[in-house]
């Protein structure tokens, strides 16, 4: 006669195992704050690349050497840096409380 596994543990006494986090087909929503934030990390990379490989700064190019529109662009995009660091740390944080 042949027997029928039984489930060890009922669904209905796991408890929940996913994060608080918002889920849209199984990934977390991303703000408009953060969607901002990468694209300005994008642009100060591809900046970035710029100066590297072609000595050419984009952003002092676009707006004046030393401008103060310069300065507040580099502030801006180093602000999103450090948005993306906090956002980082808060995604590492709801992963270890899985």
């Amino acid at each position: 006669m042949a027997t029928m596994n039984t489930p060890t543990i009922d669904r209905r006494t796991m408890g929940e195992r996913r994060s608080n986090a918002p889920r849209v087909r199984g990934r977390s929503t991303m703000s408009a704050l953060d969607y901002l934030a990468m694209a300005l990390l994008i642009i100060g990379g591809l900046n970035w690349a710029m100066v590297g490989l072609f000595d050419v700064d984009m952003v002092a190019t676009i707006l004046g050497p030393g401008s103060p529109a310069t300065r507040i662009v580099y502030v801006v995009v180093g602000l999103a840096a450090l948005y993306s660091i906090y956002i980082l740390g808060k995604m590492a944080g709801s992963r270890r409380a899985v």
